[in-house]
């Protein structure tokens, strides 16, 4: 990889905005839960609308020869190499920039979780217009859309996307899926290339899985089921038999390995693990309404998607079970609030997340706010999309300022990086091995017809003692 040198430009004001940092699914038709009212919420898939590979192969202008330039004002050079450019950015916002290209690996159109996964990539899109609207990053506008690929959530998709996408990218912004990404990960382990995920798995905390390329956001859903049972106890009673319902892998997976270590902290002895899968491959949710109807647990943990998650407390409610339920971040969606299971889920529910929801009120909640002026997205995806942009952000923003943007500047940077995401999430400071990385601040929320997205969350984190006390020194469970 040959590498250039270019002016470093004055940074922009980007505080005035608010940007500067200081320090899962597409919805089901099934009769029995009105899914055909959650569908209708789902947002359009964007349009089709990317440049061809014959307009934007050569953009990275990854062979130009290395060149020493310098801008005294600025305070010296930057080093630039694969996916940064001179040129300035296609419809550029500050055409004397050049550009940084970072791509985007998700599912976009009909895969199981483009109801979120849409919604991420527009707030993706707004957070970055508003580092260009105030300047850009040290003399760079930052690109997206240039290489946006849809994967359908599917490895090989996801894999064939990545390779072309590879060699004209500087970082990848959003990488959707834990086995997706690990797909890919030996090739970004080879070219430098670090990832946002929009995914939660345990393994992330350790560079044994990641190679430290992975910058986490929030918990991982092992650390939720913990935090999340924790929070069960203190505000439901005593806990003597969990279920754990969930999508085989890294999702429900590590979810129910997080059951199963909080039991094994705290004397419980009666877990059931309960394996099921999208409606789109199962056909319904019949099998875990029966396995959870016999085994009568004080509490579920619910590690699915919407549809399946309505269609389970549904039917369960219906049946008579008074058990509680605790999902997932990607298991609510504000239509779930329009089927037949509102009445169970606003009596049963508490949604689990990493991050303050609509009602938040951090810097950083406003912000995501103020992109929208006011208005609410189709679902949480778009505060998912927004968090993850912070540790990017950050990165690229460290990287020039010790002069050196190429890929193995910016993965260098990333050790010892600090993120407090604007009090969004809680702070991380990244570069180090399971508990020094990982954090498990909760935020518990319950279905309000009323409240933004149909959510009404607690103001502060929760953090509960069975965490700490377990340790997390290696991955909960594997990620396939």
């Amino acid at each position: 990889m040959s590498q250039r040198t270019t002016p470093r430009r004055l940074l922009a004001a980007a505080a005035a905005t608010g940007l500067i940092l200081s320090a899962c699914t597409a919805v089901d038709e099934d009769p029995d839960t009105d899914d055909e009212a959650i569908a209708a919420e789902e947002p359009d898939a964007p349009a089709d609308d990317e440049p061809s590979d014959e307009d934007t192969t050569d953009s990275s202008d990854s062979t130009d020869d290395a060149e020493d330039t310098e801008d005294p004002a600025a305070g010296g050079d930057i080093t630039t190499g694969d996916g940064v450019t001179e040129e300035a950015c296609p419809e550029a916002v500050n055409p004397d920039n050049g550009c940084i290209y970072l791509g985007v690996l998700s599912d976009l159109t009909e895969g199981p979780f483009a109801a979120l996964a849409v919604p991420i990539t527009d707030a993706q899109r707004a957070y970055w217009a508003q580092v260009n609207e105030a300047g850009g990053i040290a003399g760079f506008d930052v690109d997206i859309d240039t290489y946006t690929r849809d994967t359908k959530y599917q490895p090989a998709e996801h894999a064939a996307a990545y390779q072309q996408i590879e060699p004209n990218i500087l970082a990848i912004a959003q990488s959707l899926g834990t086995v997706n990404t690990e797909s890919v990960l030996s090739d970004m382990d080879a070219n430098d290339i670090v990832a946002v995920p929009a995914s939660w798995w345990s393994g992330y905390a350790f560079s044994e899985n990641d190679h430290g390329l992975i910058m986490e956001t929030g918990y991982s859903y092992c650390v939720e089921a913990m935090v999340g049972l924790d929070w069960y106890g203190e505000s439901h009673g005593e806990i003597t038999s969990i279920a754990a319902v969930g999508y085989p892998g890294d999702y429900g997976g590590d979810s129910a390995a997080g059951a199963q270590l909080w039991a094994e902290q705290n004397g419980v002895d009666d877990v059931t693990v309960i394996p099921t899968g999208p409606n789109q491959v199962t056909g319904g949710q019949d099998a875990v309404v029966s396995a959870v109807m016999a085994a009568q647990p004080d509490v579920v943990l619910l590690a699915v998607g919407p549809a399946e998650n309505a269609e389970i407390v549904g039917k369960l409610a219906g049946g008579g079970f008074t058990g509680r339920f605790l999902g997932s971040l990607p298991t609510w969606n504000p239509a779930l609030l329009e089927s037949a299971a509102a009445p169970a889920l606003v009596g049963l529910y508490n949604h689990l997340a990493p991050t303050e929801q609509w009602d938040g009120t951090s810097a950083g909640t406003e912000a995501m706010k103020a992109s929208l002026d006011g208005e609410l997205p189709a679902n949480g995806g778009y505060i998912i999309g927004w968090v993850m942009n912070y540790p990017m952000h950050a990165l690229l923003e460290k990287a020039a300022d010790s002069g050196d943007l190429t890929r193995a500047g910016v993965r260098a940077a990333m050790d010892g990086l600090e993120v407090d995401f604007d009090g969004m999430a809680e702070a991380i400071t990244y570069g180090g091995e399971g508990a020094e990385v990982a954090v498990s601040g909760l935020i518990v929320g319950t279905p309000n017809a009323e409240a933004p997205l149909g959510i009404e969350t607690t103001n502060e984190f929760f953090s509960g003692p069975s965490f700490e006390a377990i340790g997390y020194d290696q991955a909960c469970s594997a990620s396939s």
